[in-house]
């Protein structure tokens, strides 16, 4: 006499094609929730910047709205633009900036010229034998703690 066994395979199939189901309808669901594509960088009109004085060892902060310059002792500090990242991401602001080296009585020579990353300041840093030159970060609204040596060092 032949055993009967519990048919347990019988429902397979199905219970297969419920998941896949279940799951695509998921995957579905996930991708009309997300969020509309955020930008990876937001423009900023304000580069806030710092400088040092090598000879005087004199660190000042100094601001450089967007498509301006600023002058920090012989260098004229000109930003291109100014971006920071949105508050979703990993925080970071870029600046691609140009500087020049305007000595009295001498033609101004570019010493600088390319994206300053605030968060890794030696990765693309102004070689100069008197001043160091960095970005801090990027702003939408000037603040007041302006050094009042910026500028005229």
């Amino acid at each position: 006499m032949a055993e009967s066994r519990p048919s347990t395979h019988r429902h397979a199939p199905a219970a297969v094609f419920a998941l896949a189901s279940l799951l695509l309808s998921s995957s579905a669901w996930a991708q009309s929730s997300a969020p509309i594509d955020e930008p990876e960088w937001l423009p900023r009109p304000l580069a806030i910047m710092q400088g040092l004085d090598k000879v005087t060892a004199r660190i000042s902060r100094f601001q450089v709205p967007v498509g301006a310059s600023a002058e920090f002792g012989t260098l004229r500090v000109h930003v291109a633009t100014c971006q920071q990242r949105p508050p979703t991401l990993p925080p970071e602001s870029a600046a691609f900036v140009q500087i020049d080296d305007a000595r009295p009585d001498e033609p101004p020579a570019r010493v600088f010229s390319g994206w300053m990353f605030a968060s890794s300041p030696a990765l693309n840093a102004l070689e100069h034998p008197v001043y160091d030159v960095w970005v801090e970060s990027c702003s939408s609204a000037t603040t007041e703690d302006q050094s009042p040596a910026a500028g005229s060092n």
